[in-house]
């Protein structure tokens, strides 16, 4: 079974938001697409969701909240799990159609409710950072903009040369990165 055939409602149209989002763009997430995808009537999405944006936002909202590490984590750890989450929101998120979507603005309706979910999600990962800046255990001077960027930018780089990505590409991503991340007493 898929996760649109098991679940709450509201799970059930999340992901099916989020499957159509990633495989064909944000033009497929409708309510009549959803109730397709699912196999709910329209009525039933009505109930739960006034309009499509109000849908596509409950949809995407989870992208924006991670788990996030143990608060003892060390800063490979940390910059392990923010490879992984800046990842997720692609791949289990907005998928290459949305972030296309994003870059090319034919549904301003679309891109205005997606930046302001992924600046949720980033705002939670700057604060995992910003906790783990006043711990110490990683630098103070970093700019967490830039940093960001990098992941999501490297990711989208690798997708853009390579159907496949390669088995330690997040490994080689933290190696590459963590001497910029980590404090220099606490580089592990």
């Amino acid at each position: 079974m898929t996760a649109t055939e098991t679940g709450s409602v509201e799970q059930r149209i999340a992901e099916a938001v989020r499957d159509l989002l990633r495989i064909k763009g944000p033009t497929a997430v409708t309510i009549e697409g959803v109730a397709n995808r699912t196999g709910m009537a329209r009525t039933t999405i009505y109930r739960r969701y006034r309009d499509r944006d109000e849908m596509l936002t409950a949809g995407l909202e989870p992208i924006a909240r991670p788990e996030p590490p143990a608060a003892d984590s060390t800063p490979r750890e940390v910059l392990t799990w923010l490879v992984r989450e800046s990842r997720k929101s692609i791949d289990i998120g907005i998928g290459f159609g949305g972030f296309s979507a994003l870059l090319t603005d034919p549904d301003p309706s679309f891109t205005h409710l997606i930046r302001a979910v992924l600046v949720r999600h980033r705002g939670n990962l700057s604060a995992v950072i910003r906790d783990h800046i006043a711990r110490g255990t990683v630098r103070a001077d970093l700019d967490l903009d830039a940093f960001l960027d990098c992941l999501v930018g490297a990711y989208a780089a690798e997708r853009a040369r390579s159907p496949e990505l390669e088995p330690n590409r997040a490994q080689r991503i933290v190696d590459t990165l963590l001497p910029t991340f980590a404090a220099s007493t606490s580089a592990g």
